[in-house]
């Protein structure tokens, strides 16, 4: 291990004496020098991250995915240490820009919350808004950051909220190319066991150079960028957007929902709820937030298995037991036509259709050129010709030309197949079969 020295760097940040190494299983080794980026994974809202995994209800699924967003988030640390150690020397590269890059890629995903975008349909809040405030907010986080100087912590998450005028720093985070997505692509693609999200990151790697507004791949990279682009939108199709997940998260969603309306209601638990409350009046604060997390959202749907409500009681039973809802493919002409007399025929036997007859959507753009005044404006991947001219990715590569600007979607229709085999009221069950089917 390299022996360093105790060398300051900045204000409020050292070398360590000796450096620090985390084994990893996808970059095989994660480099520690600073003071600060140490501290920072000392702390309790970053330790919290152990406790929240990455790809949510995708352990139904594949059930190596249990990795968390702390072993992402320091991946995306490596990747951009990396990417830094690249970039020395280059004309548009400041290395006084170095801590705010690591520290912001470190953090970036410290505001996400157990089962995150399942939580926050339901309690319509935002784990961007936490990150912001966790960062900013009187935390352990914040008073490492405020060693650099009182406005670094501001610094850190204009950066993560893409709102930083150092437009370079913001695109090593977050772009169609950057840290966060080379790392999540590998290491869910490890996790889960698949061989789609795999790619030449060493090469995109050493092919990058920095311009004055963005990361740019040297035009003899192409191939490896293609590769990345296509391993990306397997990956979507094949893992994150897996029909199986996405039952497991309706039915995670709508376990939530039931919470919620029966508290609205004065439901009366056989336990009390105290760590969602905050969440059901809808003022929580940070402290909340922060003691939420996967493990305890299990405690609570144990619990939940044994209560009186029988929707709530059961849908827990389903997620805690992996008795997902099935799925049919839908269309537009389907929920004109059908949807009403399904719904009809649901509540015919006694089942809500409000909690068992869920219509889900899933859509991706794996790649797309710039849109000017589009809500979400997606700067482009350039490559940096011979000539030193900027082409946008797709007027070069053919691959990336045909999938360019084109949104997939998915309509799949979930509900629960086993209560329609049940004994009793067989006519209006076949007659849901029927509709189904079709």
């Amino acid at each position: 291990m390299e022996r360093l020295a105790l060398t300051p760097m900045s204000k409020g940040n050292a070398m360590l004496q000796e450096e620090k190494v985390f084994k990893d299983p996808v970059h095989r080794y994660i480099h520690v020098r600073d003071q600060l980026i140490w501290d920072l994974i000392g702390t309790k809202e970053f330790q919290r991250l152990r406790r929240v995994r990455q790809l949510g209800t995708t352990f139904l699924t594949f059930h190596g995915a249990e990795h968390t967003r702390f072993n992402h988030s320091l991946g995306v640390y490596e990747v951009t240490r990396r990417m830094i150690e690249v970039f020395k020397g280059h004309p548009h590269w400041n290395e006084d820009d170095r801590l705010l890059c690591l520290t912001a890629a470190l953090l970036h995903d410290i505001g996400h919350g157990p089962f995150s975008h399942s939580f926050e349909k339901v309690f319509e809040t935002d784990h961007e808004h936490w990150t912001r405030a966790i960062i900013l907010g009187d935390t352990g986080v914040n008073a490492v950051l405020r060693r650099m100087g009182d406005e670094f912590p501001r610094e850190v998450a204009d950066v993560i909220e893409k709102i930083h005028p150092n437009k370079l720093v913001v695109s090593m985070i977050s772009s169609q190319i950057d840290a966060d997505r080379m790392d999540y692509l590998q290491r869910d693609a490890f996790y889960t066991g698949v061989s789609y999200g795999h790619f030449d990151m060493e090469r995109i790697l050493r092919v990058m150079r920095p311009l004055e507004d963005q990361v740019v791949i040297k035009n003899t990279g192409m191939h490896a960028v293609e590769d990345y682009i296509m391993s990306r939108y397997q990956m979507y199709w094949q893992v994150y957007f897996h029909p199986v997940t996405r039952s497991a998260e309706v039915i995670l969603n709508k376990i939530l929902r039931r919470a919620k309306a029966l508290y609205l209601d004065g439901y009366a638990f056989k336990q009390t709820p105290v760590h969602f409350i905050p969440f059901f009046d809808g003022n929580p604060t940070i402290a909340d937030y922060l003691k939420l997390d996967e493990m305890i959202v299990f405690y609570y749907f144990h619990t939940w298995e044994e209560e009186t409500d029988a929707i709530l009681a059961d849908l827990c039973r389903r997620f805690l037991h992996r008795r997902l809802f099935q799925y049919v493919e839908f269309t537009q002409h389907f929920i004109m036509n059908e949807w009403s007399g399904l719904k009809e025929r649901f509540k015919a036997i006694g089942v809500d259709p409000d909690y068992y007859l869920v219509v889900d959507f899933s859509s991706d753009l794996p790649y797309d050129f710039y849109r000017p005044g589009e809500e979400e404006e997606r700067m482009p991947i350039h490559l940096l010709m011979n000539d030193r001219n900027l082409h946008e990715l797709s007027r070069e590569s053919e691959i990336v030309e045909a999938i360019s600007g084109k949104k997939r979607t998915d309509h799949k229709l979930y509900y629960p197949q086993d209560i329609l085999h049940t004994p009793g009221q067989e006519d209006t069950k076949r007659e849901i079969l029927e509709i189904l089917s079709n």
